[in-house]
């Protein structure tokens, strides 16, 4: 399956090593991840030395290309918000995943989008049960190739 990551870059890095374990777990499982590159340490001053409209095209290029979409939301990012909404308009299933100490956007925890899923977890462990929970029953409900 094709997964688009989303997570905060130029929002904040506090949880990059989530970002990083969740990315590791969806490649273990077989998954492509185009944006795995973004859980790298010091993606922020290289996407800051390129181009805006050329991150924007391939981005949006990368939503439409891929399955769904998985955003880690812990940290509020403008990019992040704009792919979840761009990716419902495409029709793309969502999972939203956040940390259950933090308070996320009603934006995200009040969509009452019928592709939308948001999540919260405990643990990295628990993350990953949520991952593949997920992942299992939108596999169901993708077209077979």
């Amino acid at each position: 399956m094709k997964i688009y990551f989303a997570c905060s870059i130029s929002g904040g890095r506090k949880d990059e090593k989530v970002y990083q374990h969740l990315v590791k777990k969806l490649l273990e499982l077989g998954h492509h991840v185009p944006t795995a590159h973004i859980a790298e340490t010091g993606i922020e001053i290289i996407d800051g030395q390129e181009d805006p409209s050329d991150i924007y095209q391939r981005d949006v290029d990368w939503i439409a290309e891929s399955d769904t979409l998985i955003a880690e939301v812990s940290t509020p990012s403008h990019g992040v918000g704009y792919e979840i909404g761009y990716a419902l308009s495409l029709g793309k299933p969502v999972l939203c995943l956040y940390d259950w100490i933090v308070d996320i956007s009603k934006m995200i925890t009040g969509n009452p989008h019928r592709l939308l899923a948001v999540r919260s977890y405990r643990n990295l462990q628990e993350a990953e049960e949520i991952l593949s929970n997920y992942l299992a029953e939108i596999r169901s409900d993708l077209p077979q190739t």
